[in-house]
């Protein structure tokens, strides 16, 4: 059964990503906790693990297809992903869990006012 839920999380995080060009941190993080009862903090860097592969390759190849992409930005992006993901872990890690959901919380739910509100 942990398997099957393992693997639907990632089709769920799949199809939002490739859809909305969403998944690890709004949908794996959540259900994680839900379906597993982790921590804010081991959510995180169970869906971190998940990007390390290149499993967004087979969308972007899509995007891609359909100039869909700029390379450029993408690239100075990750650059600073890469510096910024070392840096946020650590503060996340040094936060008491039940805080660290419920800055997790905030984040979205400001994201998901931003949304609505937005003409």
């Amino acid at each position: 059964m942990e398997i099957f839920l393992c693997v639907l999380i990632g089709l769920v995080a799949g199809v939002s990503s490739g859809l909305f060009g969403i998944g690890g941190g709004i949908i794996i993080v959540p259900l994680l906790i839900f379906a597993f009862q982790m921590t804010q903090q081991k959510a995180q860097g169970t869906s971190l693990i998940v990007l390390l592969a290149p499993v967004g390759l087979l969308a972007v190849k899509n995007y891609w297809e359909k100039e869909q992409i700029d390379l450029l930005k993408g690239a100075w992006i990750a650059l600073g992903l890469f510096g910024g993901a070392y840096a946020g872990s650590k503060l996340a890690l040094g936060l008491d869990p039940a805080l660290m959901r419920k800055i997790f919380a905030g984040f979205l739910v400001c994201v998901a006012a931003y949304l609505f509100v937005k003409p």
